[in-house]
């Protein structure tokens, strides 16, 4: 019991502190001072050593998934590039022809000349299979699918970056100026409404008529419509956080748009700009293997992706030929695992909601 009145002794005691300290009238001196000026005081505040992209790039180094497919599409832009520099390189466009000894049904002994030697046959290395000669085999007319591959994937890739970046570049610059500039919403709603209206395999057809068939041709088309999608979601975005505090307060300290655009408005969208464009790469390669199709794609002789599945295509009711179909689609469907999966990581790790300081 002596133990509970010594705390409760304790605690009448602080309460009648207290309340003879709020009933003290303070003195005006005690209650304001002067501060003296200090000019090294502004220079002794917190230090931290944050960075937004080294906070980044340590989150997305955590996810090991993502990491595994970012290193498979670094070593498969690397070899597609190497692979015309290694000795077994042969020319994709190049027909082959392969030499086989001449056999007797009968004996199954090699045919030989007068001279003794064996008769050799020169044929055109047609649908070979995989081999020690050819390590894709051949397709119909003798084409080494090897290189084929690779130079079908270079191309491809290319295609891909060179819409992902026009669909960024384009959809970006309009989607902010969309979201933040209030007498431009007008326009570029009318337009999105007349483009989008338009569906876009419908402009690639219409252009790959009028234009001359080529890579040029079906990136042209591509672009063309390609960043509708990505002006409307940024513009979203952007008329969300538009009118934020610290927004206003930029405008009324008269920081310029340009400013407020690059240090307030586009740091909340990289997460969202990294995802669109990392989807655009295999939509736009996807949408390639679509127009070869349909026999609007690039010509045969440009190994694409869309060229070799569409050539896989037309052997699938041959089993020993399937192989043809089979390498580019694993290729292709690599390609856009690999993109959408690294996209998704590192869209979560440039959100700054997921940074800590």
């Amino acid at each position: 019991m002596a133990l509970f009145r010594f705390k409760d002794s304790k605690t009448q005691d602080l309460s009648e502190s207290l309340a003879r300290e709020t009933k003290r009238q303070f003195s005006q001196e005690e209650l304001f001072q002067f501060a003296a000026y200090d000019p090294n005081a502004g220079e002794r505040g917190g230090y931290s050593d944050y960075s937004y992209w080294r906070s980044t790039l340590r989150a997305f180094r955590k996810n090991r998934v993502a990491m595994f497919f970012l290193c498979v599409i670094l070593a498969t832009l690397l070899f597609t590039f190497l692979e015309p520099l290694l000795p077994y390189d042969r020319e994709p466009n190049t027909i082959y022809y392969s030499e086989q000894v001449q056999m007797n049904l009968f004996t199954r002994q090699p045919i030989l000349d007068e001279a003794g030697n064996p008769v050799v046959k020169v044929a055109l290395a047609k649908d070979m299979r995989p081999g020690s000669e050819f390590w894709f085999g051949t397709n119909a007319i003798g084409q080494d699918l090897w290189s084929q591959i690779w130079s079908g994937t270079r191309n491809s890739l290319f295609i891909g970056f060179a819409v992902a970046c026009v669909d960024a570049l384009l959809g970006i610059l309009m989607g902010v100026l969309w979201g933040y500039v209030r007498k431009l919403d007008f326009f570029f709603t009318e337009l999105y409404n007349v483009f989008d209206n338009v569906p876009q395999t419908l402009v690639a057809i219409i252009i790959s008529y009028i234009l001359r068939p080529g890579m040029g041709t079906m990136i042209f088309a591509m672009c063309l419509t390609s960043w509708l999608a990505t002006a409307r979601f940024v513009r979203n975005q952007v008329v969300i956080i538009r009118d934020r505090d610290y927004n206003l307060a930029s405008r009324c300290l008269g920081t310029p748009t340009r400013r407020i655009i690059t240090k307030n408005l586009l740091p909340y969208l990289v997460s969202i700009i990294t995802m669109r464009m990392a989807l655009a790469i295999p939509a736009a390669i996807n949408n390639e293997v679509f127009l070869t199709y349909i026999s609007l794609g690039v010509p045969l002789e440009t190994p694409t992706l869309g060229n070799l599945v569409e050539a896989g295509r037309k052997v699938m009711s041959e089993p020993l030929l399937r192989y043809q179909l089979f390498i580019p689609v694993i290729v292709l469907a690599l390609i856009t695992i690999s993109f959408y999966i690294i996209g998704n990581a590192f869209a979560d790790a440039a959100d700054p909601k997921n940074h800590v300081n």
